[in-house]
């Protein structure tokens, strides 16, 4: 389902009207029998062919990018309706966790890759009900909250949550609600996207350095506003994250590993937990974890009141590392990032925290932890002023 048969007709009938590219059909026959991300493989002519190809289609879908001058404009479309239907994913999630308890969301990237492997290819994929297939993983419960107010009277409220279902049951409640066949292709397209697209494994290159520190405190006596969420606070927040040698697990925000947090994360993300079980065991239980873009919820759910971060709290959305990017409203490609403390630096899948000096702070993946590097040795995309906090300069700090 990832083509359907016009749009691959006209974008065959493209490609074979080039006597340079209809030669190289044989080596495209070749490509289809490998193992693909994307099911489309008629253009694989227009960059570099098979995996090289599928892997540089992926990531201009996911965060765009410049597309060669000589891919036909019905294939630029499908790139650009992609890229703005996964934004239109990433939001509906956002809606969705919204009515999530303790942080135990939808994995925006898990969904976003079942909806690539589906629907690329698709004439205007927005169209295809996308708020109905992200219900799709999740099932709503009906929950009673009571209390009593001071004069002894007796309140209680209905609410609806939203929780997370398995893979399995979200594969069919896609067939059973929008009649779309889940092959055995789609499954492992959707595998090797979201394993492309998510951090947490081993992946990273580049020089990095770990904090020596193991305390599980919080400490904010050096914030410049503890009222207000601010860019030098998150830095402040972040350089002590990195100080005291924070671990990273997927789904987490700062808050400490326990025995029943970590269960409840393998259970969530069977994946990008379950598969580095033994080591989060060994290294990061019982000390303070995040993930990457946990590292600024973490700051922005923290209730320097009570010194707890709970979630969802003080305007910070529960988004992923796209989620932040796409709500930017000042944002820029790396060529034109101001040197500003506490903005974020970004590419798909990923973000960290910039502290200044051509320094950066980021929850890099489950076998680093949260490291220092280099902005320069990253390959970060864009940059971009985090959304849900104020950026002063620390002339207007208080005091």
């Amino acid at each position: 389902m990832a083509l359907s048969a016009a749009a691959a007709a006209k974008i065959a009938a493209s490609v074979l009207t080039s006597e340079k590219l209809r030669k190289t059909v044989g080596w495209i026959i070749a490509a289809i029998l490998s193992p693909l991300i994307l099911l489309l493989v008629v253009v694989c002519s227009f960059m570099s062919g098979g995996a090289d190809h599928n892997a540089a289609v992926l990531d201009l879908c996911y965060y765009g990018g410049m597309i060669a001058g000589s891919v036909p404009e019905a294939y630029r479309q499908h790139i650009t309706d992609m890229q703005n239907s996964l934004a239109i994913v990433d939001s509906n999630v956002a809606s969705v966790n919204a009515m999530a308890e303790d942080g135990s969301g939808l994995d925006s990237n898990r969904v976003k890759a079942v909806f690539y492997s589906l629907y690329f290819g698709e004439e205007n994929p927005g169209t295809v009900g996308i708020e109905q297939f992200v219900d799709c993983f999740a099932s709503y419960e009906e929950r009673t909250h009571t209390w009593t107010d001071d004069n002894g009277t007796e309140h209680s409220e209905t609410y609806t949550v939203a929780v997370p279902v398995s893979l399995e049951t979200a594969y069919a409640n896609i067939h059973s609600k929008m009649g779309v066949e889940i092959t055995d292709a789609v499954r492992r397209n959707a595998d090797e996207v979201y394993s492309r697209t998510h951090s947490g494994g081993d992946t990273f290159s580049g020089g990095y350095a770990r904090g020596d520190g193991v305390s599980i405190e919080l400490d904010v006596s050096a914030f410049a506003d503890p009222t207000m969420k601010n860019n030098l606070d998150l830095v402040t927040y972040a350089e002590n994250a990195w100080e005291n040698g924070w671990g990273y697990v997927w789904g987490t925000y700062g808050s400490v590993l326990t025995d029943s947090l970590f269960a409840s994360k393998l259970a969530q993300y069977p994946d990008g937990v379950g598969n580095y079980e033994d080591f989060i065991r060994q290294n990061w239980l019982g000390r303070r974890t995040t993930d990457c873009v946990g590292l600024i919820k973490g700051y922005g759910w923290l209730d320097t009141s009570t010194m707890s971060i709970s979630y969802g709290i003080n305007g910070m959305p529960d988004v992923g590392a796209d989620g932040m990017y796409n709500n930017a409203t000042v944002k820029g490609d790396m060529s034109t990032m101001p040197d500003t403390p506490g903005l974020a630096v970004w590419h798909s899948g990923h973000i960290g925290v910039y502290i200044g000096n051509g320094e950066v702070i980021e929850a890099m993946g489950t076998k680093y932890g949260v490291v220092k590097t280099q902005l320069s040795e990253r390959s970060w995309t864009a940059w971009l002023q985090i959304p849900y906090i104020n950026y002063i300069s620390e002339a207007e700090a208080t005091p």
